[in-house]
């Protein structure tokens, strides 16, 4: 094999590498928001968003097949988005 191609191999393993600890990063964060979120007594008004971004990461299939984690990242980001978003409205009166 020559020097090049591994070169080329060794670049590739660390951004696929680097892409996961970010998708795995954001997937603590969403399980943390929504634990806080839980413990605050806040309804999670669509938990499907929830379990839909996890069973994104977690299942082989995506809408862009990748080795990166590019998508998933996206799934996860609007995610943490949509439930940072429940936990900033104020909540109704008297609940």
């Amino acid at each position: 094999m020559s020097t090049d191609l591994t070169v080329l191999l060794v670049v590739a393993a660390v951004l696929v590498a680097a892409t996961l600890a970010v998708a795995v990063a954001l997937l603590i964060r969403l399980v943390r928001t929504r634990n806080a979120l839980r413990r605050a007594g806040l309804p999670i008004e669509r938990p499907w968003v929830f379990w839909g971004a996890v069973a994104y990461l977690v299942l082989p299939t995506d809408l862009v097949p990748d080795p990166v984690y590019l998508d998933d990242i996206g799934v996860l980001l609007l995610a943490l988005r949509s439930l940072r978003s429940a936990a900033d409205r104020p909540s109704a009166p008297g609940g």
